[in-house]
């Protein structure tokens, strides 16, 4: 199975693991959620601070 990358270097999508890993978010399913990976971390990183605040 093809995994997806999203280089927050080059902000470009990346089939299999092509540059260091410290450059790279992911794995993604498709190419199609690699590509929308800032707005799927900001998604996650929203919710976690909202379970934050819930438990404080």
């Amino acid at each position: 199975m093809t995994q997806w990358y999203y280089n927050t270097r080059t902000h470009e999508v990346e089939e299999g693991k092509q540059s260091l890993a410290s450059e790279l978010d992911g794995p993604f399913e498709s190419r199609e959620d690699a590509a929308r990976a800032p707005e799927i971390i900001a998604e996650r990183a929203r919710k976690w601070a909202e379970d934050d605040a819930k438990d404080e």
